[in-house]
Parts: structure tokens; sequence; C-alpha cells
């Protein structure tokens, strides 16, 4: 994973907004990085960049050996599903679906055919599988974030990208998140990216890469 930045200009997207420039970040393929911030300094939009949701106007990204400039939107789109996991801050799972079938979204959004085996292996392995007919309303806040991780995880992501995993969690209920995301993570071999404001991760994390954004003055 590799981020050679220069500046990001939101107005490339959506019509309006400041440029962001970011520091420049060498990641290897399986290692972890702890990426902070104040509110204002761009984890939001340096996770959509990393995701390939928006375009950097200047710089290079590459992740998981692929330079996303080399890509169409529509190849963008399927390239996400396949190697990227998002674990969200709000988790987004739909009560109009079963937790099955929002996993099932995973697999429309990779264009691939879907799979139950493999649902039923990636609720299995973070012991959710008892839940597979239920709605995201029935589960805990525990539950759905299990669930939320599994659908990250379902096609092996090459790079997992978590928003804020901790933040509403107490000490114990953080230690077993951020367990389950290192474990999740070493399966894949996936590079782990986690936006935080949490200082119990750093502390917890003392061999992660540290990468700092810093607001424009």
């Amino acid at each position: 994973m590799r981020y050679d930045y220069g500046a990001h200009s939101a107005s490339n997207n959506d019509g309006g907004g400041p440029s962001l420039s970011f520091p420049n970040l060498d990641a290897p393929q399986g290692a972890t990085v702890l990426l902070r911030g104040v509110s204002g300094a761009g984890k939001s939009t340096w996770l959509a960049l990393a995701a390939g949701l928006l375009t950097a106007t200047a710089g290079e990204v590459v992740v998981a050996g692929q330079p996303l400039a080399a890509l169409s939107r529509p190849q963008r789109d399927a390239w996400r599903g396949r190697h990227i996991g998002f674990l969200p801050q709000k988790l987004h799972l739909s009560d109009s679906l079963d937790v099955t079938g929002n996993l099932a979204l995973a697999f429309f959004a990779a264009g691939m055919p879907h799979d139950q085996p493999a649902i039923n292996k990636a609720l299995a392995s973070l012991g959710v599988a008892h839940l597979a007919h239920r709605r995201p309303s029935q589960l805990s806040g525990g539950q759905a974030q299990r669930v939320a991780l599994a659908r990250a995880t379902l096609m092996q992501p090459r790079v997992i990208l978590a928003d804020e995993p901790t933040a509403a969690l107490d000490d114990d209920a953080a230690a077993v998140a951020l367990a389950l995301l290192q474990d999740c993570a070493r399966q894949c071999n996936a590079t782990l990216v986690i936006a935080t404001h949490d200082q119990r991760l750093h502390a917890a994390m003392p061999d992660a890469i540290a990468y700092r954004l810093e607001v424009a003055a």
C-alpha cells in the first residue's frame, strides 16, 4: 500500500470544498496502520481515497499493488468490492434483510455469484452463525459489529479499513473488537488501517505504523 499524495480536491468529486494534502505513506502488505488526526484533518477523505471512492488530483495512490488512477470508475467499483473490506463507524446493516442477506450484498458489490458456504464460514469464524436469519434490529451492539466484520472480510480482502471501531466501547469490549480485527487481518494477510482517536489502541499496538494527518494552517 503506497500513498504518494499531493493535493486532493473535493471539488473534483462533488463540485466544491477545500483541497487537502496528506503526508506520504508506504505500508507493506499485512501491516497495521493507525490513522490519527483531529476532526477536519481529512481522515474520512483519506479512507475514501484508499477505497477508490474519491480520486486524488495529484500524487499517486497504490493499494494492494493496484494504481487506482489506472482504473475507470466501474473498474474501481468492482476492484473495491473484491479487495477492500470496510468496517464503518455506523455499521450500515439493512434491517430489510436478515444477516445472511446483508452479507450477500458483498457478492453483488463485487460482481460475483452468491456463495452461501462462504457466508456460513464467515459467520462461523466470528461466532455468529446462529444469528444468520435474524434482522440487524434483533442483534446486540457487539453482535452487529461481528456481523459487519464478517461482511467486511467475506471476500478475503487485501485491505481492511476500520473507522473508529472502538469509539463507543468500554475497555473490555474494545479489547475484544481489536482482537477480532487483528485476527481477521491475519487470516486474510490484509493490511489493516484503523482510523481512531482512541489512545487505548496506540498503547495496545506499539508496532503499528503511526500515520497522523494535520489540519492545514
